[in-house]
């Protein structure tokens, strides 16, 4: 399982080529109804510097389209007072959809985003918790507080086959109004063999 693997430095990446929280977000919302009523699965790899790894089975699924009025709530929340802010905001909001690894617990994810790309679309997958924590349990494993959210990015082409990535626990903040992820784990989570079910 994800959970095996050790602990690792902080990482950050700037998620999305052009999912920045503002009128791009907003506009990417009202692109999302290709979304509702579809299911992928896939595979999450890690692999660390010294050569480990692990590997986990990823069902995602995708309920409903997030209306362009609520994307609009969510996006002032995080700009007037950043994560704690938008974390609060999500509170109640009704499942995009689910995330679950392997055979763990399904986690109600709270925020899709998609858009359009030239090979098909992309899709930004936010929960309110975390989905695991690498390497939380061993020696001199960092504190897990403010790693409140977890983060999925997937491409997918137009036959439904794609791939991504998925931060299990993450740290969110703006940078310049682009969302910057910081990972608990230092190395990529890769999803594989990303393919449309339903």
């Amino acid at each position: 399982m994800l959970s095996a693997m050790p602990k690792m430095r902080n990482r950050f990446r700037t998620i999305g080529a052009a999912v920045i929280f503002g009128a791009v977000l907003t506009m990417s919302a009202a692109s999302g109804a290709q979304g509702a009523g579809e299911a992928f699965t896939a595979t999450a790899a890690v692999k660390t510097a010294t050569g480990g790894g692990a590997q986990a089975n990823v069902t995602i699924t995708l309920d409903r389209a997030m209306p362009q009025k609520e994307a609009e709530t969510l996006t002032a929340a995080f700009k007037a007072g950043g994560a704690a802010a938008f974390r609060k905001a999500l509170t109640g909001v009704p499942p995009t959809g689910s995330v679950q690894i392997g055979s763990g617990p399904s986690t109600p994810t709270r925020l899709t985003i998609e858009r359009p790309t030239p090979e098909g679309r992309l899709l930004m997958i936010v929960t309110d918790r975390p989905l695991a924590f690498l390497g939380a349990g061993l020696p001199g494993a960092k504190a897990k507080e403010g790693y409140d959210f977890a983060v999925i990015e997937m491409v997918i082409d137009a036959k439904g086959n794609g791939s991504g990535t998925i931060a299990p626990a993450a740290k969110l903040k703006l940078n310049a109004g682009a969302l910057v992820v910081e990972d608990y784990a230092a190395e990529v989570v890769q999803l594989t063999a990303v393919k449309k079910t339903k």
